[in-house]
């Protein structure tokens, strides 16, 4: 990444901060430097004004984004357009405005148009080049960074050794092994160690077309601190800072979802996974158990995952070029080879197996289980249950094992009105329920 200002859309406002290489979206001060044209403006601001009644236009900025400033000059349009006029005075040398008749019929046509009724929307040129300043392409996470990201959770040093080439490389892997063993989980904690936070839109445009990208399931804000961050700096407020995502997908992902989905009714899209995965990281979970052809998704990221770009259709048929600025991790229960042939593996040449935790491990999982359910770790307990129920009948560990089988022992005691504690008692209880039929003790 450069170190002097970076330019996008009219060339201005996305700033690159020398300190930690930080992005800022710096406030827009005039229209011009929005990237919008007064007709989208004046369309967003009616279609406020329809929701609201009457509203001042300090209250009109904060919901469209965009500074005051802006917005009284757009406001300004309108009056004299006769569209809105001015309800009485608001405080701090503003006004409250409502919308005419003439202002409620062009309204009208602005929402049938299109009911978008968010922030403004920032060009897609712009996304572009904040993406490629956020992106995680040409960063090179050391092994330190890694070892902080996976902190909070159980994993030996050698697995970090063969997950962090794959990271550097940005060009996908396979996560396969037994289920229950944090494949899911290693995968979330991936992002961290790229930077914690980035910058995203709340919605784009291109063509006239919106497309909405925020997206709460999967994108979750940081709130404003007061160290300098966020609190007490100008930003411009079509821009949200959230933590790097991580989107996950299973079973029910379809090739629909990889595209612009658009609304006919309301003439508004939604931006497709991979774009709401910039940034962090693409989790395409139970791999080969979709509905379509596990060669056919494979297909679909080829070109993304050497060019560094993905192609995508809007509706009004113009196909477009957005980043592809994220670490796609494919995870399965299954063998790789019996996915999708060498052709395909080869152009996904780092297969991690999650194998399952030594006996050392588990204890230590039951020890951090029992410290966060809080409940006394028992080594005694745990080696009751290691030699009763998994070493008769050679189960294998799971690293889901110790949190599930606390949570049964958990909600027994509270049935029984009885202290939360592990005993042979509550785990013969418990085992019996939760493996079933093949619990190793009658």
């Amino acid at each position: 990444m450069n170190t002097t200002d970076t330019h996008c859309g009219n060339g201005w406002w996305l700033q690159t901060f020398l300190a930690n290489e930080r992005f800022w979206p710096a406030e827009a001060e005039s229209i011009s430097q929005t990237g919008l044209t007064v007709t989208q403006l004046e369309s967003l601001v009616s279609k406020h004004l329809a929701l609201l009644g009457t509203a001042s236009g300090r209250m009109i900025a904060e919901k469209v984004g965009l500074s005051f400033r802006i917005v009284e000059e757009i406001l300004a349009m309108l009056r004299t357009r006769q569209s809105v006029v001015h309800s009485g005075a608001a405080p701090f040398n503003d006004y409250y405005y409502m919308l005419t008749e003439e202002g409620h019929g062009r309204s009208k046509a602005y929402q049938q148009a299109c009911a978008y009724a968010g922030p403004a929307p920032v060009p897609l040129t712009d996304y572009v080049v904040a993406m490629e300043a956020q992106g995680i392409r040409g960063e090179a996470p050391p092994d330190k960074d890694l070892a902080e990201a996976f902190s909070d959770i159980s994993i030996e040093h050698a697995l970090i050794d063969q997950i962090g080439p794959a990271v550097n490389a940005a060009a996908g892997m396979f996560l396969y092994g037994a289920p229950g063993n944090g494949k899911s989980t290693l995968a979330k904690r991936i992002p961290a160690c790229f930077g914690q936070e980035i910058w995203i839109p709340r919605a784009l445009i291109d063509d006239d077309q919106i497309i909405k990208v925020f997206d709460a399931c999967f994108h979750h804000r940081v709130a404003d601190r007061d160290d300098g961050i966020l609190k007490g700096r100008d930003y411009d407020r079509r821009w949200v800072r959230i933590h790097r995502p991580t989107v996950c997908v299973g079973g029910e992902l379809t090739m629909e979802d990889l595209e612009v989905r658009y609304d006919p009714v309301n003439h508004v899209s939604e931006a497709p996974l991979q774009v709401k995965a910039n940034g962090g990281c693409l989790l395409i979970d139970d791999f080969g158990r979709q509905r379509i052809q596990p060669a056919e998704l494979l297909n679909r990221w080829i070109i993304p995952l050497e060019n560094g770009y993905d192609f995508l259709r809007l509706p009004t048929g113009k196909k477009i070029q957005v980043p592809f600025e994220l670490l796609i991790i494919f995870s399965t229960n299954l063998e790789p080879r019996d996915l999708v042939d060498e052709a395909f593996l080869r152009r996904i040449s780092h297969k991690i197996e999650i194998l399952g935790p030594s006996e050392e491990e588990f204890s230590r999982l039951f020890e951090c289980c029992c410290e966060q359910f809080g409940c006394e770790y028992r080594p005694a307990m745990v080696q009751y249950l290691v030699e009763n129920y998994y070493r008769p009948c050679g189960r294998p560990m799971r690293r889901c094992h110790p949190r599930d089988l606390l949570k049964h022992i958990r909600s027994y005691c509270r049935y029984k009105r009885v202290p939360f504690e592990v005993t042979a008692e509550t785990i013969d209880r418990v085992a019996q329920v939760y493996f079933g039929p093949l619990a190793a003790k009658p």
